[in-house]
């Protein structure tokens, strides 16, 4: 694969439309009661107490800063960091990230992943859902997003005392369906997981539509009322079953408001102010020990986006927005050392956290963006500090991808780039083959098949397997 030819500018992944954003019950209740009228009923889930931790790096983090450097390769590709030692004889990570180095026994490294989309949208919705998209640019999805066809899939089990099935915590201003490309496509609204938009590190932190104040319960009680009056109604004029689904999709948004455990879930106040440290006061961090929380409340899956570290302090004019360094955005470097210790702090505390509290069998952690960065290094006149600068650009040839928890094989590497870190040259993945295993971990059936707008069965994955390498071992 050629070079991605370096951008005057890159703004990253943009908000293209606000599908949904926390804010009233009617946002929950009414705008996402429209479930797709040709959704396939799931499959039942056989592995019904398992659950996902699904970190995402927009923005593209670089693989030969992180988890696959190559401190051999000419100058111009290797990068300033030196490799480091970890707890695993033979598996190296970047000097900045030295907390992982004591928990490398803990996770396993796969470095042979690629697909073909270069731009952020291509790359988000590639990656996301797992399937070619039809164009290489925009966010919005053409084919489900991941975290709608697991919430769709274990829609029966997905819920535990009012629990949402799917969760994605981001930032406040982030917080549209389409920013990510994590929308449901032609699963509908209905299978949309629950947004958290907000910095839980910050002192006014607050989940919406969670718990009831006096005055709105009892605006509560008068809505419940009016809504009994139209039961007659919703009998006589519905031939469809859609009342019935809207009808569910209210009960939903309901438990969440009045459930206890809802509530103590989302109640980060309850951990120890030692773990909450640990973890790191960032938003990646508080972030991570509400995910874990999440988990253990009965979410099955979370989506945890980490792009500005604090929402409360400025970004240094060297720095990024996200992971998204260009030459032209950041200063490769500079922003390495301003970024990832926060990162290595709020990954390596999760790691801990989850085998500590004996959820590493249950619970599999995943942590990726939508690609890796050109080996060749670039400079270009930074845009905020007016100087030249070292950077590196959109890479779907190769990039790392972490993974921890799940019962999975851990403390090894799975795959190799060749010595300049360009494309995968041993066991050559795609997307998909993480996805086939993060679904055969919640005991999705990929292969079921899920019905579009036009009628026609769309399988999960249309390829790809679990990757055997790290897959439990069985008896």
């Amino acid at each position: 694969m050629s070079a991605i030819p370096g951008k005057r500018s890159c703004t990253g992944p943009l908000r293209r439309r606000t599908f949904l954003e926390i804010g009233a019950l009617a946002g929950m209740s009414a705008s996402l009661t429209r479930p797709s009228a040709h959704a396939a009923s799931p499959k039942a889930s056989t592995n019904d107490d398992t659950a996902v931790i699904f970190v995402w790096l927009p923005g593209g983090p670089p693989h030969m800063e992180t988890y696959d450097m190559k401190p051999h390769a000419p100058v111009e590709y290797r990068g300033e960091f030196s490799p480091i030692a970890t707890n695993v004889p033979g598996i190296d990570v970047c000097e900045l990230l030295p907390q992982h180095a004591k928990v490398a026994d803990k996770f396993t490294l796969i470095r042979s992943i690629h697909h073909e989309f270069a731009d952020h949208g291509g790359g988000h919705k590639r990656v996301m859902t797992g399937r070619l998209p039809a164009t290489p640019t925009g966010f919005v999805n053409d084919a489900p997003a991941g975290c709608c066809i697991i919430r769709k899939m274990l829609e029966a089990d997905g819920r535990r005392d009012g629990m949402p099935g799917s969760v994605i915590e981001v930032d406040a201003s982030r917080a549209g369906i389409d920013v990510f490309s994590m929308g449901p496509a032609y699963l509908g609204p209905a299978t949309i997981p629950f947004i958290v938009g907000g910095d839980p590190s910050v002192p006014d932190f607050k989940v919406q539509n969670i718990g009831l104040s006096k005055e709105m319960e009892g605006r509560l009680d008068d809505r419940m009322t009016m809504l009994r009056h139209f039961d007659r109604l919703r009998k006589d004029v519905d031939q469809s079953g859609t009342m019935a689904a809207m009808d569910e999709f209210h009960q939903q948004a309901m438990g969440m408001l009045l459930s206890d455990n809802v509530r103590n879930a989302f109640d980060l106040s309850q951990e120890p102010q030692e773990l909450r440290d640990r973890y790191g006061w960032s938003a990646y961090g508080q972030r991570g020990i509400l995910g874990r929380r999440l988990v253990e409340a009965g979410v099955r899956f979370v989506t945890m986006v980490w792009e500005n570290p604090y929402s409360k302090k400025p970004i240094p004019k060297y720095g990024c927005y996200n992971w998204d360094s260009h030459a032209v955005n950041a200063h490769l470097f500079k922003d390495a050392h301003w970024r990832f210790p926060v990162y290595d702090q709020a990954v390596s505390a999760l790691i801990e956290d989850i085998y500590a509290r004996g959820l590493d069998r249950r619970v599999l952690l995943v942590v990726t963006g939508e690609f890796g960065r050109t080996p060749r290094l670039s400079v270009q006149k930074g845009t905020q500090t007016g100087i030249d600068q070292p950077g590196r650009d959109h890479w779907p040839g190769a990039m790392s991808v972490l993974v921890s928890g799940g019962g999975m094989r851990t403390g090894q590497v799975v795959g190799a780039t060749n010595p300049k870190g360009e494309y995968p040259v041993e066991r050559i993945l795609t997307p998909n083959d993480l996805w086939a295993t993060i679904y055969q971990h919640l005991g999705i059936d990929y292969h079921h098949s899920l019905i579009d707008h036009q009628g026609r069965p769309m399988p999960i994955l249309p390829f790809g397997e679990p990757i055997p390498e790290i897959l439990p071992v069985t008896a």
